[in-house]
């Protein structure tokens, strides 16, 4: 049996490098401020209810051999968020109908671009951002609709598949809903995604048009698709290109919006809740992207689903908008947004806050720019004048790079400013433990890290992978919000469970969705079983009105990963592993594909390996790799780039960046520091890599070697350091 992943994280406390009488003389203080400002707090805070729904049963089964149940469902699942609204097109029609003129959808004005020489002779682009430009729903509604009405006069029919790879921005939803209205099943492709694979999931779903920027139609699809005719470009520039193959019509969204414009037809095919409204293929992180069949009624129930948990949702609150809309996070989230009149402005991983790479120095990040305030910077209606904080959703990855960010600059502070910052860290994470909020210490200490997201977050959503206990504590602490961990994947529309926001304990994913149920199936090989004591485990089984149709063109699979149960309810076989808590709430474990099984009989979870040692500050990303018929674990390292070369200077190693990393000394080293940090979390000694291989170039999505939502591609990887897999097996 393994140890629950995240199990034994590393110290998510500070150390307190202070002189004992100082920290003596700092707690007497906090201990008299807390006992004359703890009564009247109290009480006007409201902290005693909050404490009892963290504390409460969240989900149950009724008997060991049922799902389990979030406690608002358990006589019925929901599948829809308002009465008789069972398609996307009806949900969103109905946002429109009550929020007419509130914002919708924005887009920062480009007010200048330049090339900036870095030290190292590299060439970077740098931007200028204005303000955001906002479109009404009503706006964005006609916009679809005349849109929708132009692809259909440029042949597309209903039912037949339309294909989208497209940045994340304004024209991407409003060609969604376009899709949504007509009845349309829209295609959605990672653009990361290489060549071939792009190729495969075009002419798997036999699309004829394809909606795309100028950048990725140049960059990205230069490849076969016999049966394409039409390419509409969202840029509002001139849209012609040599060399496309005879027959291929080329046009801008503007264009085509007009002709929808002039053929509006009186009725338009409305579409069934079993209509397919996605067709959404995989990152690939496995095997080949797989193209997941979503039906309307499917995201209809998870956009139900996930808005229970997000309290207080309605037109005043504002979402930042930046993962790919290709992954079923951000359009599920997305989703829930525009159905409950929430505005969404648009961003990128380049410019998303005044430090990112693509922000010219002195100008503003989106978040500075799309934060609420009442001294406005962003131009906005009157009747959006007084806005609640924003919302926001992250991938692991995002927040763990956010983390470490912030501790090295931490570690950069005067020993003055470092001492407080500590002090007021661990009297918060006290606090919180407790179910007690620090107002005080959030204004005078972590109003600028704070910052770094707009200063004004209210909830921030992650998933597509584990986020790290403390790192998941850390947001907390220095954004001051609960961090809602989710679970979910493509094939039940990205929802399963997520955390409450009172619940601000770590290690788990929350308790079910109301839309869904989850059982534990038994897996004898790894030691799991639903009998377990004293939490049942096993292989997480999904079911619900969310459990998608399937995948494209693929039975064997689907026969093997999705089953329908007496009562004709959809499940779908996940691979993971997970462990049920006493109150309901879920904790993913391992995983089946993770697990290899050493020379001499130990299992290993590789996931989980990772998952202890990326919190170590000189790992930016790691990727464990183990043989059956070897006795050891081998890593894949891409190490932090200030911590490896001022481990270098320490140790005298000289040279260029590919040197020191591919240097003896700098291997051995960091394989001591990450020993360490494996020991620390009680890793075993057979889980702990023997040897590492340091890479002097990050994974991208554009390197092939991670998804958009940064997941390892372990296929790739594996492919890519075949050298030094046989070098760190001694040749093998």
């Amino acid at each position: 049996h393994f140890p629950p992943l995240g199990s034994a994280p590393p110290p998510m406390k500070l150390k307190e490098d202070v002189p004992p009488l100082l920290l003596h003389v700092f707690r007497s203080m906090v201990w008299v401020y807390s006992i004359i400002t703890f009564l009247p707090w109290y009480l006007i805070s409201g902290t005693s209810a909050k404490q009892a729904r963290a504390k409460r049963v969240k989900a149950r089964s009724v008997s060991p051999a049922s799902p389990y149940r979030a406690m608002h469902s358990q006589n019925q699942l929901v599948s829809q968020l308002y009465v008789a609204m069972d398609t996307l097109d009806k949900v969103f029609a109905y946002a429109v109908q009550r929020f007419p003129h509130r914002d919708c959808l924005g887009t920062r004005e480009l007010l200048s671009e330049e090339d900036e020489v870095q030290h190292n002779g590299k060439i970077f682009k740098k931007v200028i951002l204005g303000e955001y430009n906002w479109l009404s729903f009503e706006e964005t509604f006609q916009l679809a609709q005349t849109f929708g009405s132009g692809l259909a006069a440029l042949g597309q029919r209903p039912h037949h598949n339309i294909a989208i790879i497209c940045e994340t921005r304004a024209e991407w939803i409003i060609t969604a809903q376009a899709c949504f209205m007509y009845n349309f099943p829209l295609v959605t492709v990672y653009a990361t995604l290489g060549g071939p694979a792009i190729a495969h999931g075009l002419n798997e779903t036999r699309v004829t048009h394809i909606i795309t920027s100028k950048d990725l139609f140049q960059s990205r699809l230069m490849v076969s698709v016999p049966r394409l005719q039409h390419i509409i470009v969202v840029d509002s520039k001139p849209s012609s290109w040599s060399g496309l193959p005879h027959g291929i019509q080329v046009h801008n969204m503007a264009s085509v919006q007009e002709l929808g414009a002039m053929k509006m037809a009186v009725q338009r095919p409305q579409p069934l809740s079993s209509d397919i409204a996605v067709i959404m293929y995989t990152s690939g992180s496995t095997d080949i992207p797989k193209g997941v069949k979503i039906s309307h009624s499917n995201l209809v129930a998870a956009v139900s689903g996930m808005a229970e948990r997000i309290p207080g949702l309605d037109e005043n609150d504002t979402y930042i908008g930046y993962l790919p809309l290709a992954h079923v996070l951000e359009l599920s989230a997305e989703l829930v947004c525009v159905s409950h009149g929430c505005r969404i402005g648009y961003s990128s991983p380049q410019t998303l806050s005044d430090q990112s790479t693509k922000i010219k120095k002195g100008s503003k990040g989106d978040t500075s720019v799309l934060k609420p305030t009442l001294m406005a910077a962003v131009p906005v209606r009157d009747n959006t004048s007084a806005l609640k904080p924003t919302l926001m959703a992250a991938v692991p990855e995002i927040m763990d790079r956010i983390y470490k960010t912030v501790m090295r600059r931490v570690e950069e502070m005067s020993r003055v400013q470092r001492t407080l910052f500590v002090l007021a860290y661990n009297y918060k994470m006290e606090q919180i433990s407790k179910g007690y909020s620090t107002p005080l210490c959030d204004r005078l200490v972590f109003r600028k890290v704070r910052s770094l997201l707009g200063g004004n977050t209210r909830v921030l959503l992650s998933g597509g992978a584990p986020l790290s206990p403390a790192t998941q504590r850390f947001m907390n602490i220095c954004f001051c919000c609960p961090v809602g961990q989710g679970y979910g994947l493509t094939e039940t529309c990205g929802a399963a469970t997520i955390s409450e926001v009172y619940d601000y304990s770590t290690g788990h994913v929350g308790a079910p969705l109301v839309c869904s149920e989850i059982m534990l199936k038994d897996w004898e090989e790894g030691g799991y079983y639903s009998t377990d004591k004293p939490h049942p485990r096993g292989e997480i089984l999904i079911g619900g009105p969310n459990v998608t149709l399937g995948y494209c063109d693929n039975e064997m699979t689907n026969k093997e990963d999705f089953f329908v149960d007496k009562k004709g309810q959809r499940w779908f076989c996940t691979g993971d592993i997970g462990e049920f808590q006493p109150d309901g709430c879920l904790k993913i474990i391992d995983r089946k594909k993770d697990l290899v099984k050493l020379q001499a009989g130990e299992y290993v979870s590789l996931g989980k390996v990772e998952a202890v040692l990326k919190n170590c500050s000189l790992i930016d990303n790691i990727c464990a790799y183990a043989k059956s018929d070897q006795s050891y674990v081998i890593g894949f390292v891409v190490p932090n780039q200030k911590q490896l070369l001022s481990l270098a200077e320490q140790r005298c190693v000289r040279g260029s960046w590919e040197e020191i990393c591919n240097h003896p000394d700098m291997e051995r080293e960091v394989i001591r520091i990450i020993t360490e940090a494996a020991v620390t979390a009680k890793l075993e000694r057979f889980e702990i890599p023997k040897k590492i291989c340091l890479s002097s170039e990050p994974w991208t999505p554009e390197t092939g070697l991670v998804t958009d939502a940064f997941k390892l591609k372990r296929k790739e990887l594996k492919t890519h350091y075949q050298a030094d897999i046989e070098r760190m097996y001694g040749g093998k």
